[in-house]
């Protein structure tokens, strides 16, 4: 048999080199199996620890909801809001600081406002994720029915809208899709939508439809449908009201359960209104628009009177020769009441319907102003007060020269959203002087104009 040579020495040296590398990275990779059992058990620990705490906040809600044994999904979905406050409040301090000083100082209206502002900028509170969630249920009922020029997702100035409300879309997906599917209709097909329609109404039995449809064949297919979508868009204009009176009072029973220090009726005020102005900003134009849509018969006659009457004076609306000067030279601008025709301009411009009263109510005050600046100077300010058979008239004067249709659709729009409290007081009479004199101006063009003022020709 032939002997074995025993291998080389290098040979050796290299095949130990081999094992004690394989060796080594049998020992790393124990390592790593070990690590990962260690956070696996850390992980299960600390999910087990978030879970019980959960129960606990979840437990403590009920709670503070206890006292009815049948509960609405309202009540359940309150309690849930109440428990992610909770949870949140243990993972900062900020809240527990603003409680604090305001347990100290109960009466700072600063303070409370400060409150409210840093809670609204605080995006991953529960109160900014509902706000977020109820906008964008909100726009997403507007948009499918705005005509492109109006669809505000396509515009420059709102681009900022479309981000915030497609971010706010991404984090509550999963959350909103039931709700989305419930209030979204399907998107119509637009090419064949109208030609579906027309053969569905040439198979109505024009004999035994209710009242509304057309009875007589000289009736218009056309005024039927035209008929029909006004109804709907008046029917979806008043479920979206309703739905916004919903999300601010939703808002406001969440802001109170996370602060009770805002329970008091200052703080309700200043948090309905630091709500409302963060709920309404990113959707007024969308709303508006279908305002516009709703009420843009009442804009039309609007706009006809403003062309009829463009250059019309103070008399031409009834305003009495003592309320306006004759002189030009005595007028503060280029015609009269022209500061008060800007401020109203400046309604338009704002997009939270507290601030578009606050701007008809200036406007009401800066006619009082160039009013009694045209009254002699020993009489006492008091007495220079304007009576409402003459603030009507002048009213309807600044209205017509804004050259703003729009107004009648803003002003339809703060009936709706300006809170009962507002529209007692001097709010209210400003702004039911406004819709009168809209309702003037729109009556110019048939010549047919409302008792109380005089016909002119």
């Amino acid at each position: 048999m032939p002997r074995l040579r025993p291998k080389a020495p290098t040979d050796l040296r290299l095949y130990w080199k081999k094992l004690k590398a394989f060796l080594k990275t049998l020992s790393l990779q124990r390592q790593m199996m070990e690590n990962l059992i260690i956070a696996k058990a850390r992980q299960d620990a600390l999910h087990r620890k978030m879970e019980e705490r959960r129960l606990r906040l979840q437990e403590e809600a009920n709670r503070r909801f206890a006292g009815s044994d049948m509960i609405t999904p309202e009540e359940q979905e309150q309690r849930l809001l109440y428990a992610n406050v909770l949870e949140y409040d243990q993972d900062h301090d900020w809240p527990k600081l603003w409680k604090a000083n305001l347990k100290k100082n109960p009466n700072d209206s600063a303070l409370v406002s400060g409150l409210i502002s840093y809670l609204l900028s605080c995006s991953e509170h529960p109160v900014m994720k509902l706000l977020k969630r109820l906008q964008y249920r909100v726009y997403n009922r507007l948009y499918p029915i705005l005509p492109a020029p109006r669809g505000l997702a396509h515009s420059v100035s709102d681009a900022s809208l479309s981000v915030s409300l497609s971010v706010s879309r991404d984090l509550n997906a999963n959350e909103e899709d039931s709700a989305r599917a419930q209030t979204t209709p399907p998107a119509p097909d637009r090419e064949n939508s109208f030609e579906d329609l027309e053969q569905y109404l040439s198979q109505l039995d024009w004999s035994s439809a209710p009242d509304s449809a057309p009875s007589q064949p000289g009736l218009e297919v056309e005024t039927y449908i035209t008929r029909l979508e006004e109804s709907a868009l008046k029917d979806h204009l008043r479920a979206i009201v309703k739905d916004i009176h919903n999300a601010i009072d939703r808002l406001l029973s969440l802001c109170l359960l996370s602060f009770e220090c805002l329970n008091t009726a200052a703080g309700k005020d200043q948090c309905v209104a630091c709500l409302e102005e963060a709920f309404f900003c990113p959707i007024w134009r969308p709303l508006l628009a279908l305002f516009r849509q709703v009420y843009r018969e009442r804009e039309l006659s609007f706009g006809a009177s403003m062309r009829l009457y463009r250059n019309a004076t103070p008399a031409d609306v009834g305003v009495a020769p003592k309320l306006f000067p004759e002189d030009p030279a005595l007028l503060p601008g280029s015609y009269p009441y022209e500061s008060a025709v800007q401020e109203l301009q400046h309604l338009c411009r704002e997009f939270c319907p507290q601030r578009k009263l606050e701007c008809i109510v200036r406007t009401l005050r800066q006619m009082l102003c160039v009013h009694g600046s045209m009254q002699d100077p020993d009489v006492p300010p008091s007495t220079a007060a304007i009576g409402a058979d003459d603030l009507l008239p002048i009213l309807s004067f600044v209205a017509l020269r804004t050259e703003l249709p729009q107004l009648v659709s803003e002003c339809a729009a703060l009936e709706e959203f300006i809170h009962e409290g507002y529209l007692i007081g001097e709010e209210g009479y400003c702004l039911t002087s406004m819709q009168s004199a809209l309702s003037y101006v729109e009556s110019l063009h048939t010549g047919k104009a409302p008792p109380h003022y005089p016909r002119f020709t």
